[in-house]
């Protein structure tokens, strides 16, 4: 599912109809969407994941865990106030057989992990702001570091198989998925670059600031209710 103002990909995960589910990186403006569908598909929420702390949008982890009860997840460098479980490097979480092996790849943010599935034949990566399509999030906000990120896709990311599908958490240009193999190859900020090139190419991006970060980071760290919500 997409969120046209921030450009926010979300995806939900499971593996048929009545089956336990995942929901990663959901917006809380389509908390009632997302619901909808689940119920929809006859899915059970159990886990709800957050990739790492947004500064882009507000995160709807709070709001779908007391609505569905489901428990949320985030990273155990994470700040966040009300994450249910925290995971380390290559921790595998289930819902029903649908597992997903966490890895940590710090650099967009220092709290960044993406998500490994492999089931029946099918490999994929969701990969936050990490690796988006062509692309890589941006290095220049709180806790990012442009040696970091290059380290983290080129050492964790592009080590695994060419065919795996890469999803991320935005894309700008109307992009939907992409390939490791093909990321490797042509990716414009990655492909024949070395860690010192990708840096400076990083460093002189200057880039704007996101629109809602003053209010999104403070109300992420708070699992999505904002400071005006806590009074």
């Amino acid at each position: 599912m997409f969120d046209s103002v921030s450009c926010t990909y979300t995806y939900v995960l499971a593996s048929g109809i009545g089956r336990e589910a995942y929901i990663i990186d959901p917006v809380k403006e389509h908390t009632e969407r997302y619901l909808k569908l689940i119920s929809e598909l006859q899915l059970r929420l159990v886990i709800a994941i957050d990739t790492h702390t947004h500064a882009d949008h507000i995160t709807a982890l709070g709001s779908l865990r007391e609505c569905s009860g489901c428990r949320t997840v985030m990273g155990e460098q994470s700040k966040a106030e009300c994450v249910s479980f925290r995971v380390r490097d290559s921790e595998v979480l289930h819902a029903d057989e649908l597992t997903l092996r966490a890895i940590y790849t710090p650099g967009h943010t220092d709290d960044s992990f993406c998500y490994f599935l492999e089931h029946q034949g099918t490999r994929a990566v969701f990969t936050g702001d990490l690796l988006l399509i062509r692309g890589t999030g941006r290095t220049d906000l709180r806790g990012g570091d442009p040696h970091q990120s290059y380290r983290s896709i080129v050492d964790r990311l592009f080590t695994l198989p060419d065919e795996t599908h890469v999803y991320p958490a935005h894309d700008y240009r109307g992009c939907t998925s992409s390939t490791i193999g093909e990321e490797r190859r042509y990716n414009p900020r990655l492909a024949n670059h070395d860690e010192s090139t990708y840096v400076d190419l990083m460093r002189n991006l200057k880039l704007s600031r996101p629109m809602q970060m003053d209010v999104a980071v403070a109300a992420n760290l708070a699992c999505g209710e904002s400071v005006k919500d806590r009074r």
